[in-house]
């Protein structure tokens, strides 16, 4: 018999919310995305991803190695586990990189924030998870303060136009914007079913790494011109940009959405935005304004809203 999250027993409830807190370090590591990025130069974003995730290839199986597992078994995984890993990490990044170049920023970035939501919403559709108002009341205030973030800055269209103008031009961006939000929500609830049912773990991403490293590399040869850190600070922040958000935060974020309440990491992943301003700001990055305040309280709020099953015991 299945039962949701909240019916667990407490000990299987520990369990759960251990692994939730787990995944949620996932979006503290995305939300220094921004900043790491903004320190790496002029590294173009293909380039970015491929270097990041060929040094996340090479720390998952240290990882794997350490704990005396042999890396490369973990090559042996079945067609469905290959395409939704590699189609998820790398479809996401290839989606997303080709909006920001079809459509203004500002927009692409907004509709790739619904993946959040689009997390929320899928969950109820796995046996044993049950969706409640709290769960969609904190992620569409989550997305509230999200409009408020990207918004902030105007709109990034043309000269005089509102940002709820549509230039058919910048449609297939919209259309890739939406897209890889929807890959990515894809993605992390269906690794939640492969968890459920045993199948293609954690430690299999570090081949899902390295392919997609690969695949993002062609895309660079493809389409960029290679450009590498200009200084030791910027080398630094290629490197941590590996260790950490295009690194460790897939391999953590992986063990959340299998273990953890994959609701509630739906609507926390809404602070990676708001994280990434805030350093920004503090980092002298961005400029600081009232409006990314008001963000803050809706995005909190919702978060804590949507994690109520975590906060409260029945």
């Amino acid at each position: 018999m299945t039962t949701s999250a909240a019916a667990r027993s407490p000990a299987s409830r520990s369990s759960v919310t251990r692994a939730t807190a787990i995944g949620a370090s996932a979006i503290l590591m995305w939300s220094t995305l921004a900043p790491l990025a903004t320190l790496a130069g002029r590294v173009p974003p293909f380039q970015l991803v491929a270097t990041s995730f060929l040094l996340a290839f090479l720390v998952g199986c240290a990882w794997t190695a350490a704990r005396g597992g042999n890396p490369l078994s973990y090559f042996r995984q079945s067609v469905p586990a290959w395409l939704l890993g590699v189609g998820g990490l790398f479809g996401f990044h290839f989606l997303y990189f080709m909006a920001l170049r079809a459509a203004p920023p500002v927009e692409a970035n907004l509709i790739n924030y619904l993946w959040p939501l689009l997390i929320v919403l899928f969950s109820a559709l796995l046996p044993g998870e049950r969706l409640r108002s709290w769960h969609v009341g904190g992620a569409v205030a989550g997305l509230a303060g999200t409009v408020l973030l990207v918004l902030r800055g105007g709109s990034g269209g043309g000269e005089g136009a509102g940002w709820l103008g549509i230039d058919p031009a910048h449609l297939p961006g919209y259309a890739a914007a939406l897209a890889s939000a929807l890959t990515w929500a894809g993605y992390s609830v269906l690794r939640r079913r492969l968890g459920q049912i045993g199948e293609a773990p954690t430690d299999a991403l570090s081949a899902f790494c390295l392919v997609t490293a690969l695949l993002s590399g062609l895309c660079h040869l493809g389409m960029e011109e290679t450009v590498w850190p200009a200084d030791a600070l910027g080398w630094a922040a290629l490197l941590l940009l590996g260790l950490g958000p295009v690194g460790a935060a897939f391999f953590v974020w992986d063990h959340g959405v299998r273990h953890g309440d994959i609701r509630a990491l739906g609507a926390l992943s809404y602070l990676a935005p708001l994280l990434s301003t805030l350093l920004l700001v503090a980092c002298g990055l961005a400029p600081n304004q009232g409006i990314i305040w008001v963000a803050c309280a809706l995005i909190a709020g919702g978060s804590l809203l949507a994690s109520k099953d975590l906060l409260t015991r029945r």
